[in-house]
């Protein structure tokens, strides 16, 4: 059976699921991220934390958690975890002495390296499907999407943009079929 462009792949709706695909993919990272991060204070979510925090300027807490998605409450004891092994550490802002910011330690800058490279293992590992350069691609256009998508995060009514495509499809349900041609009536007699 060839696909709706001619290929190899089977048409099948789930096929062309982007939550399913993303789904999917999404698992077998979370899976091989478990493997590879679950001994880091955090594990995954900890190895975010640690990559972050990984730039210059250092940046406050606050604008870590809204990167990442985290609520501030958990990111604290994220923190509180890397902090009491010894990867980051928490300086005052010297432009909001309220503020914090999150700096890696040698040892947390190691790390972060060390775990980089074997995550990024992984996903070779899963992008196997794909050449370098479709894998680079790939890369590409997910990083796009993500970025424009955390423009857009959070929504502020995502239950309205729901309704809004629901409402739209109702509509178009409910509209009659606009007709081929004309239908002839017989004729009187």
């Amino acid at each position: 059976m060839s696909g709706p462009r001619g290929g190899d792949t089977p048409t099948d709706p789930i096929n062309d699921d982007l939550g399913w695909m993303l789904g999917v993919l999404f698992r077998a990272h979370l899976r091989g991220a478990e493997h590879t991060l679950g001994d880091l204070p955090g594990g995954p979510r900890g190895y975010q934390v640690l990559v972050a925090a990984d730039r210059e300027p250092a940046r406050n807490q606050g604008a870590i958690a809204e990167e990442l998605g985290i609520d501030r409450t958990v990111l604290t004891y994220l923190i509180d975890d890397l902090e009491r092994v010894g990867l980051v550490l928490r300086r005052p802002d010297p432009a909001d002495r309220r503020s914090r910011l999150v700096t890696l330690t040698e040892a947390g800058r190691q790390t972060a390296g060390q775990r980089r490279e074997t995550l990024r293992h992984v996903e070779d590992h899963l992008l196997s499907a794909l050449s370098t350069e479709e894998a680079g691609t790939l890369r590409a256009l997910l990083r796009r999407t993500a970025c424009a998508a955390q423009t857009l995060d959070p929504v502020t009514d995502l239950c309205e943009v729901v309704e809004a495509a629901t409402d739209h499809h109702t509509r178009a349900r409910r509209r009659p079929a606009p007709r081929s041609g004309t239908a002839r009536r017989p004729a009187p007699q």
